[in-house]
């Protein structure tokens, strides 16, 4: 990066470790702290879009869709996290590609599933071999998040559906005296209530997320764990800047980062519990009351 870097065996003492700091692969691990953070702040709201579905769907009165509901979050809280980042990426990726297939590639009669292998022609190809490497990069990315979503949606799905159910019955049989229609009554009270029995919840689930993260490793994705192992691992006097066994430092900058990021989501979520609570007639609301006293 500097322009005194460019005979790393003329360097020593802090020259040299400035000069390793800020090689190019060094660049790429402090950028992949940002696309963890990305998948974070894109995942989060997601999930919850799916959780708020399956909630609501779960509750529905209409049978097929309160199996579907019920079906979502039992079939996802049963089987392994893992099992799924790992299906869900594999399954998309071949069911795109297969429909690219179809209008793409010419029609020989080679089947695509042949010896176990799942093979198209190079037009059908997401992304193509000829993208930019960005494209590949933001594709995986993209992958990802829809498998965090989809797992994590399932697990807010049920503590939403438990905060909708904790909601006093007879709050919503009034709303309904007073002539409001079930739609109302869920937009209107059902909804805004739930939140305060909703969020230590969903609470726990956002520190999940935070803690699954280092899973972006397991699904080709270039994060924070795959360069800390890259880069802190043995290096010969082929390489640039030779250096031992470094991993311990690496992981020990990733358990930092984790942990403040677990400190600042336990200062955010409290002020907002806090905020949510005020006037509630729940333990939290009924503590901010007597305090006030």
């Amino acid at each position: 990066m500097f322009d005194t870097c460019a005979d790393p065996k003329t360097l020593e003492g802090l020259s040299w470790l400035l000069c390793y700091l800020t090689t190019g692969k060094h660049l790429a691990f402090y950028s992949s702290f940002f696309v963890v953070l990305a998948l974070m702040a894109i995942v989060a709201p997601v999930a919850l879009a799916f959780g708020f579905g399956g909630a609501i769907a779960a509750r529905s009165p209409v049978l097929p869709l309160r199996w579907f509901g019920k079906a979502y979050t039992a079939m996802v809280r049963g089987i392994p996290d893992i099992v799924f980042f790992l299906f869900v990426p594999v399954v998309m990726d071949q069911g795109l590609e297969y429909l690219r297939y179809l209008y793409k590639c010419p029609h020989d009669g080679t089947p695509v599933w042949a010896n176990n292998e799942f093979s198209v022609c190079a037009a059908a190809k997401l992304p193509l071999s000829t993208s930019p490497q960005i494209w590949h990069e933001v594709y995986g990315f993209t992958l990802a998040v829809i498998a965090f979503s989809i797992v994590f949606g399932a697990f807010a799905a049920n503590v939403l559906y438990g905060a909708m159910n904790a909601v006093p019955r007879a709050q919503l049989e009034t709303a309904e005296a007073y002539g409001m229609s079930p739609a109302q009554v869920r937009r209107r009270v059902l909804i805004p209530q739930m939140w305060t029995y909703a969020l230590p919840g969903l609470s726990n689930l956002w520190m999940i997320l935070i803690k699954a993260t280092p899973l972006l490793f397991l699904l080709g994705v270039e994060d924070i764990v795959y360069w800390a192992r890259e880069l802190g691992a043995t290096k010969s006097q082929l390489y640039d800047y030779p250096h031992p066994d470094w991993r311990v430092w690496y992981v020990l900058a990733l358990l930092v980062f984790y942990l403040g990021m677990t400190k600042l989501s336990e200062r955010v979520l409290d002020r907002l519990s806090a905020r949510l609570s005020k006037g509630q007639a729940t333990m939290a609301g009924e503590a901010q009351r007597k305090a006030a006293v």
